[in-house]
């Protein structure tokens, strides 16, 4: 019987070779990966070619020199994987087959500073946009549109092409960010630039550097120069500490400059003062130095709010501060300040605002900052008390939503993590990304929120593949909630999305947690 059949069946087989192979290739003709960026744009059409990126790719801008700098950025990017020396240069013919367009103003209003246009066909790509900004997250786009292995460090053997459709999109909130704790634990410049790429790869625009605490003192003020010969020697468990000359910092803003991200520097006050306290003696109520303090514990640490010094050295450190930061807002902190009465925190947080104010800057402050009687455009950062937060909605304050509980990336993702504490939260992924900032607090509307932020503390925290480890996957949860539309947001597609990311990760060389709740595709 077997042999009667025998012919038949090498026939079907030989047909379902030839059936499996051709759906082999009408598969790999699907323009699947415009459905796939995180975050999700606000609007995406697939088309049903591809554009193939060679090294006869040119990179044409209209728009000036904001624009060329966006598409060389994307030039550098792309080279080290694909070889290819892509030029960027002015040019005024959008018609040219096989070319990438960069197009800097008349766009559609809607987009606003940040948003853009990408029209994607077999010929070409144009992007469009109305500021440099726009361009540069539609350059992000196109990266995420390659396959995964364009972010490879080394040349790829492989073809590069990009889905063909349209797509338009825009933030919803118009700060979107993470704090990165250099206190607890010191990271030197080169992280702290590899934590601006990352973040900005996801549309993210703020770098919030928490730059003073109990465990050290990071930017070196010429005016207080023990701050960091003696406040940043150390750090938690009494290893060696850092800082950050203001060369450097300069160095970093730039840097966040170039990738459309703002530095928002935290100088935190009257509490997490240890490090200043024990660098300058006349700080301190008794004018006695207290010693370094290398532990975890908080709460226990004062500025002396009454002495004069006191608010020439907050004077001192904000004007050098300011000087080196273009940004529009300075951090002073104001949380946990259990060692400071609530009758000397009012008057020491009111000072404080006018200094920043003074120095042309608007100050943020942890949500405690709303028991003082807070400034015209004040920002308070909800992390914890929702009463101090609905106090500083009815001051007319906006708010920065980082609710502990879902954003505060130092949190464990479940009770096996190694790393990180759980004092708000377990925090896995699916928590991160399921909640909506204008719906957290039933008093906090969206018109209160200026925008969305997830802070890294850095008790546990001690070198990059940590930090990495502890913020992915979860930074995509807060960037995609940051920049979509709560009503195109849904946890079952994007974990399906960010399954298919995690191979782009790999390749970005991110050491990210393998979250049980995404199933992930190699």
């Amino acid at each position: 019987m077997l042999s009667r059949n025998l012919p038949l069946i090498i026939l079907s087989v030989f047909t379902g070779l030839i059936s499996c192979d051709s759906a082999k290739k009408e598969s790999a003709k699907e323009p699947a990966s415009i459905n796939q960026l995180i975050p999700k744009p606000v609007s995406v059409t697939a088309g049903t070619d591809r554009f193939e990126l060679t090294s006869k790719t040119s990179l044409i801008v209209q728009g000036g020199a904001e624009a060329l700098r966006v598409a060389q950025f994307l030039s550098d990017k792309l080279k080290p994987a694909t070889g290819f020396s892509l030029t960027a240069t002015e040019g005024t013919d959008t018609t040219q087959a096989g070319n990438i367009y960069f197009l800097l103003g008349n766009a559609d209003s809607k987009l606003g500073e940040e948003g853009y246009e990408l029209s994607i066909t077999g010929d070409k790509i144009i992007a469009r946009a109305n500021k440099a900004a726009g361009l540069f997250y539609a350059a992000q786009t196109i990266r995420q549109l390659l396959p995964d292995n364009i972010e490879a460090s080394s040349k790829q053997e492989e073809g590069w092409t990009i889905a063909a459709g349209t797509i338009t999109d825009y933030p919803d909130y118009a700060l979107r960010g993470s704090m990165l704790d250099v206190s607890r634990h010191f990271f030197g410049v080169e992280d702290v630039k590899r934590y601006i790429d990352l973040i900005s790869f996801y549309k993210m625009n703020v770098l919030h550097l928490h730059l003073s605490d109990d465990q050290g003192w990071r930017i070196e003020i010429k005016s207080w120069p023990k701050l960091t010969e003696i406040g940043g020697s150390t750090q938690v468990g009494g290893g060696k500490g850092g800082y950050y000359t203001q060369e450097q910092y300069k160095d970093m803003v730039k840097y966040a400059q170039d990738r459309f991200v703002t530095i928002i520097p935290e100088i935190d006050m009257p509490g997490h003062t240890n490090a200043a306290l024990a660098s300058y003696a006349e700080l301190n109520c008794n004018d006695s130095a207290t010693k370094l303090y290398t532990g975890t514990e908080v709460g226990f640490s004062s500025l002396c709010t009454k002495k004069d010094i006191t608010y020439k050295f907050i004077d001192d450190v904000i004007r050098e501060l300011a000087a080196l930061t273009p940004g529009p807002y300075l951090h002073i902190g104001g949380d946990e300040s259990h060692a400071t009465k609530k009758e000397d925190y009012i008057p020491f947080m009111n000072r404080a605002q006018e200094i920043v104010k003074k120095h042309g800057k608007l100050a943020i402050g942890w949500d405690e900052i709303a028991l003082s009687t807070l400034l015209p455009n004040t920002v308070a950062q909800f992390w914890a008390d929702s009463a101090n937060s609905t106090n500083a909605v009815k001051q007319g304050a906006r708010i920065m939503m980082s609710p502990a509980k879902r954003t505060y990336l130092d949190m464990q993702y479940d009770s096996t993590t190694k790393l990180g504490l759980h004092w708000a939260a377990y925090i896995e992924v699916d928590d991160a990304y399921n909640w909506d900032p204008a719906n957290y607090v039933s008093s906090i509307k969206r018109e209160n929120i200026i925008g969305i932020e997830a802070p890294l503390w850095s008790e546990t925290i001690t070198k990059m593949d940590e930090i990495e480890y502890m913020v992915f996957p979860r930074l995509t949860a807060i960037a995609e909630i940051a920049w979509t539309p709560s009503a195109a947001r849904s946890w079952d597609e994007y974990k399906n999305r960010l399954a298919r990311h995690g191979s782009r990760m790999k390749a970005m060389g991110i050491d990210f947690y393998r979250s049980k709740k995404i199933p992930w595709v190699e």
